[in-house]
């Protein structure tokens, strides 16, 4: 029994590949995608994003992981070991401040995908006067703060089943969208013609202000790190499983992205762009369910899975990213004794409340943006600016992992060549820096100014809590 325990049964690559898969992918990146880049044009985007920065990203992730094999923070436990704890805070405080905008998305995608879920449309929540919406989301946004200072674990397994569930539609999407026209020929649908006009992209201003997009979607594989060394022989079968990872991600983004162009015209896409970046997925599959004579069903199903999916994400956003940033070791050096806090049901209360003021004063300015389509098409475009941020300290960490590779031992590596270790580290990096900030230029004025203050704000809190700190310290000696 012992020895079974020391000596537990190592995965195949094959299953690391799938579970990677399930984490990173989802119907909305293809959806982005589609929308963002004029349709068929975004596939040459996606193939040159895999080849030259996915797929060393996962390689490096899978490095980190199978040197720091017992680390249980993650990104902040590398860099911690290969740069010290004050980066380290810096790295838990960046993955922390980059939920405070994903968290406020969250609210707001739940409430659309009620109003599909309901209505079958969102032509009345869409309608009404911004701020009733935003009022809404607010209240929504509180319920589940209370619910998360509450420690109630039971959405949880809802955001499984619910991720589950939304993986294989998304999936089953495709089959049966490139079915479809055998099933029902006179459906009317798009034909696509595959010349280099509409393959290759127009490289302007809103192509490169838009590939953090791709960034966003393609991101989060450092998630599967604690898998490198459960897997049977890792230096062999990790980048086999990484590669096999990018294979499908790629295979899924471009079969995914003939499905919609089946669908819908990028004429009409780029005239009603805020529509399409907000009820696209819906709409999607709500043609897929015409074309199968079952009217609404598939979109439906997809809605109240979606509601399940925000709603339980929502609640772990808020708790699950505060416990990575106030219980790691680093924490209670740089940041002030009141945030560690608790109350009765082991919820960080003060934290919580931190989270209630930044995400809760983001909802509450989006009221003075002109409709609630606009509010998530912003929440889009901000999401994919600042969660990238956090991808930096995996490419910081790993350079510093190489440069200091004597020091620690490690079951798998990239690449035995420093000079291309060093090249993928700080290409990935300076990638996902000038995507980031080139996301954030907008033509919308208010949107702009979001986009720039909105992390302005973040790292500058980041930066005051250790002062802070410090100032608590020679107060109380």
């Amino acid at each position: 029994m012992v020895e079974s325990q020391n000596n537990p049964k190592k995965m195949m690559w094959t299953t690391l590949a799938m579970m990677a898969f399930s984490t990173v992918w989802g119907f909305g990146n293809v959806v982005n995608g589609y929308v963002y880049f004029d349709g068929t044009k975004v596939i040459f985007s996606w193939v040159v994003m895999f080849l030259l920065y996915f797929v060393p990203y996962a390689l490096m992730v899978g490095e980190l992981g199978a040197t720091f094999k017992n680390a249980e923070g993650g990104v902040s436990s590398w860099v911690n070991a290969t740069m010290g704890a004050k980066w380290a805070y810096y790295a838990g405080w960046t993955y922390w401040a980059c939920h405070v905008v994903y968290i406020s998305s969250k609210g707001t995608g739940g409430l659309r995908a009620m109003a599909w879920g309901i209505f079958g449309n969102t032509r009345w929540y869409d309608g009404l006067p911004t701020a009733w919406t935003q009022f809404a989301t607010l209240v929504v946004f509180l319920f589940f703060c209370w619910v998360a200072s509450r420690g109630i674990p039971v959405l949880k397994g809802l955001a499984t089943i619910a991720g589950s569930s939304m993986f294989i539609m998304s999936i089953l999407f495709i089959i049966m969208m490139f079915a479809a026209p055998a099933i029902n020929p006179g459906a009317g649908f798009y034909h696509i013609d595959l010349n280099w006009k509409n393959l290759m992209p127009t490289f302007n201003v809103k192509y490169f202000t838009s590939l953090s997009i791709l960034v966003f979607a393609v991101g989060g594989c450092e998630k599967i790190s604690p898998y490198v060394n459960k897997v049977k022989d890792p230096s062999k079968n990790f980048p086999k499983a990484m590669m096999s990872l990018a294979i499908m991600v790629m295979v899924s983004a471009i079969l995914g992205t003939f499905a919609m162009a089946l669908m819908f015209d990028p004429k009409v896409v780029n005239a009603n762009l805020n529509e399409y970046i907000s009820n696209g997925a819906y709409m999607a599959f709500q043609k897929l369910g015409e074309y199968y004579h079952v009217g609404g069903l598939f979109m439906y199903i997809y809605s109240w899975c979606n509601v399940i999916g925000q709603f339980s994400t929502l609640v772990i956003s808020i708790d699950a990213p505060l416990r990575m940033l106030l219980g790691s070791k680093e924490a209670k050096e740089f940041i002030p004794k009141g945030l560690f806090k608790l109350n009765k049901h082991g919820a960080y209360i003060n934290g919580i409340w931190m989270i209630v003021v930044l995400s809760g004063g983001l909802i509450a300015i989006q009221a003075f943006v002109p409709n609630a389509q606009a509010v998530m098409a912003q929440l889009v475009k901000l999401n994919s600016t600042t969660m990238p941020l956090r991808y930096l300290w995996v490419f910081a960490a790993y350079i510093a992992l190489r440069k200091h590779q004597k020091s620690f031992e490690t079951t798998y590596q990239m690449t035995k060549s420093q000079g291309l270790a060093y090249t993928a580290g700080i290409w990935c990096f300076l990638v996902t820096a000038a995507c980031c900030i080139f996301g954030i230029y907008s033509p919308d004025p208010f949107t702009l100014m979001l986009n720039i203050l909105t992390p302005i704000i973040l790292i500058a809190l980041g930066l005051i809590l250790p002062g802070i700190k410090k100032y608590q310290e020679a107060k109380a000696n």
